[in-house]
């Protein structure tokens, strides 16, 4: 392994590492800070979709921890255990974070609609991408710089997600803010966790865009001072 090749790994663990650690950090914070409320997670959510028309959208619970997710496909919206009967100030800006995901589906907000486009894609370049990329670079031919530019243009594809994936999260969480505020089963003062939750649940989605970046312009380099040589 290279110098370049060591530094992007280990820089790539330290934005995984690290944005992690933030967020369980500041989600077992406020998972111990019930809401003034008494409000859960499913109740949070339930209201939420039903004040704004999506009455038909269903909650589930889902087994996990911040395993949360809105599906388009099934109209659900699922909460994992730590979030679906938890009255935490977590659970709630967690839950309300999902409705947002379903509000930008009903709206049919456009980078919502390019990251679905871009799913597959993502999910074969993310896998076939680097593969064929290494092994392309690997060879000394015709036929290896070929399979190179192959693995880039998938891998670009992963990416692309990646980078579409943080406007459509950092909307959400605002969308979550704005309920959560207009509604008032925050308070003021536990809006701020809330804010802090959603915040360093973002992160996660930037450590992971930056860190397929950052492997992406290697393929790029290394494959450019082949064509040089």
């Amino acid at each position: 392994m290279d110098l370049t090749a060591l530094g992007l790994f280990i820089v790539s663990l330290i934005l995984s590492l690290g944005a992690q650690i933030l967020v369980q950090s500041s989600f077992n914070r406020y998972s111990r800070q019930a809401a003034q409320s008494g409000y859960s997670g499913f109740q949070t959510a339930r209201r939420l979709l039903d004040q704004n028309g999506l009455t038909q959208v269903a909650i589930e619970p889902v087994r996990g921890q911040l395993t949360d997710h809105f599906s388009p496909r099934e109209n659900i919206l699922r909460l994992s255990e730590s979030t679906y009967g938890s009255p935490s100030v977590a659970a709630i800006g967690v839950a309300a974070h999902e409705t947002g995901h379903a509000l930008q589906h009903r709206d049919g907000y456009w980078p919502n609609k390019i990251r679905a486009s871009l799913l597959l894609p993502a999910n074969i370049g993310s896998q076939a991408g680097p593969f064929l990329a290494g092994i392309g670079l690997i060879m000394q031919s015709a036929f290896g710089d070929m399979l190179a530019q192959v693995g880039i243009l998938l891998f670009s594809g992963a990416v692309l997600f990646y980078l579409v994936t943080l406007p459509v999260e950092f909307n959400a969480s605002r969308r979550a803010l704005t309920l959560l505020s207009e509604s008032g089963i925050l308070s003021a003062q536990e809006m701020k966790g809330a804010r802090s939750v959603l915040r360093a649940a973002a992160l996660t989605y930037v450590a992971s865009a930056m860190t397929a970046l950052l492997y992406l312009l290697r393929y790029i380099g290394m494959a450019n001072s082949r064509r040089r040589r």
